[in-house]
């Protein structure tokens, strides 16, 4: 996986920080398609390997975000156990940018505006790369999901609905 040097976004000013290889993807979106399977579509990839970042509030931890398989959903009662909450909740759009630093379509899981407690669905776990959003709608980056994990000091989990 190479380098990019012209596009730069929180997400991967942190990646080149840490000296940790990804490939960008870049592709025309539009507000009609921001969902995953346009961005699979578009970047080439199989729907299994673009995760999705979503971000929830536990009514014991506060913010959680969550990387799962785009072509799955998120468990919120799983995630709610192994995040040690009794109730998780998907944040309101509205709150997204404020709490990340990121707008729908372009939620990147790295280079929040703060480091939350992350975690990814453990099928990454036996793949050898995962594309997730670079920080920009129409920017992926690809890279090993033990790079990811170590970056963002994540868990591996069971944390989607099967």
């Amino acid at each position: 996986m190479k380098k990019s040097k012209k596009i730069k976004t929180n997400a991967i000013r942190l990646l080149d920080k840490e000296k940790i290889r990804y490939n960008i993807h870049e592709y025309e979106w539009n507000e009609d398609h921001l969902d995953a399977k346009s961005a699979a579509a578009n970047v080439g990839k199989p729907l299994n390997k673009i995760f999705k970042t979503l971000v929830s509030v536990g009514d014991k931890t506060g913010v959680i975000v969550s990387c799962i398989p785009s072509s799955s959903e998120l468990n919120l009662k799983a995630l709610a156990k192994v995040s040690g909450n009794k109730k998780v909740e998907m944040l309101p759009m509205k709150e997204l940018e404020k709490t990340t630093g990121y707008i729908r379509g372009g939620c990147s899981p790295l280079g929040m505006k703060k480091q939350y407690k992350t975690y990814l669905s453990s099928k990454a776990e036996t793949m050898e790369s995962i594309v997730v959003s670079a920080g920009k709608r129409g920017l992926q980056v690809e890279l090993d999901p033990a790079d990811l994990k170590q970056i963002t000091d994540a868990a591996f989990a069971e944390i989607i609905t099967v």
